[in-house]
């Protein structure tokens, strides 16, 4: 008799065992009493009623996340696919809501993210999609957190992680980045060139400057020594035309042996003659002559008619 008793006891220690349950950290366990809900067990080691109570189901606590791909147009009729990032998660005072309301909550959330970014996205062109990616974000959230409250979720973020325009529309901004990068390098290649030819300029100028201001000072020695060879001249009994004349013919002749002296130099001077040298200096002593006739004359006419 005793033996008949064994699986009762089995069955009983079975069914003991059976009504307790454990439950993961960040999660919720859904308990129903014959099909109703009867309540939501938390965390750790648990108890239910044997054969009375089961386990519904049971809901992730953690934050989740949920990436949508929508295309849409924009303003300026360029089609483009934007990737949503949805981060949510079961709020824990509404998990019976959250597991009732809603049996796919990614459904529902899709459809959100769809409506809010193809009524936003329409009223901008391309690049304010690129600048105002944000506004978007904001908008998807606040629509989002609207709507999925009531539902018992919690939208903790929404990102917009991805912009693809069509392959054409990215190929021609491509070519349009690189014709404006190739005007601005031209343009700074045309201002270092003038730059270049202004500073070129300036350079000459001054080199023409200093080269005119040394050549002034160079007639102004030579006339300074010419005139103290003069002067030593004149104290030896030599008259300023016969002095200006011997000194002719030295640098004459100082001349034609500057270029002797260059073993490759090719210029002839014309006359180069002995007598020319003499011919050039009776030449001049003649011209001196007759300047300082006539020089006396005028100074005589000029006498004549003060006194008249």
């Amino acid at each position: 008799m005793d033996f008949v008793y064994i699986p009762l006891i089995v069955f009983g220690l079975f069914i003991l065992i059976s009504s307790f349950f454990t439950v993961k950290q960040q999660t919720a366990a859904i308990v129903e009493r014959f099909g109703r809900f009867q309540g939501i067990r938390q965390s750790g080691l648990n108890w239910k009623v044997p054969l009375v109570d089961r386990i519904a189901g049971r809901l992730s606590l953690k934050i989740q996340q949920l990436d949508v791909i929508v295309e849409t147009k924009t303003k300026d009729d360029v089609f483009v696919r934007l990737k949503v990032s949805v981060q949510y998660k079961v709020i824990k005072e509404k998990v019976e809501d959250a597991f009732y309301k809603l049996d796919y909550p990614h459904d529902q959330i899709t459809s959100y993210v769809f409506d809010v970014v193809r009524a936003e996205v329409p009223k901008m062109i391309l690049d304010d999609v690129f600048l105002r990616k944000d506004d978007i974000a904001i908008a998807v959230k606040s629509e989002l957190n609207d709507a999925m409250q009531n539902y018992g979720y919690d939208i903790i973020k929404t990102l917009v992680t991805d912009i693809d325009p069509d392959a054409q529309v990215k190929e021609a901004m491509n070519r349009i980045n690189a014709a404006d990068r190739e005007k601005t390098a031209a343009q700074y290649e045309g201002d270092a060139a003038r730059i270049l030819i202004v500073e070129r300029a300036k350079a000459e100028a001054e080199s023409k400057r200093l080269q005119g201001q040394g050549i002034a000072d160079q007639r102004r020695e030579i006339a300074r020594g010419l005139e103290e060879s003069v002067e030593v001249l004149n104290k030896v009994g030599i008259n300023s035309q016969e002095a200006s004349a011997l000194i002719v013919v030295t640098q004459h002749y100082d001349t034609l042996q500057a270029i002797g002296s260059e073993t490759n130099s090719n210029l002839i001077l014309l006359p180069n003659s002995p007598q020319a040298g003499s011919n050039m200096l009776n030449d001049m002593v003649a011209s001196f002559a007759a300047s300082n006739q006539i020089g006396e004359a005028m100074k005589n006419n000029k006498k004549k008619e003060i006194k008249e």
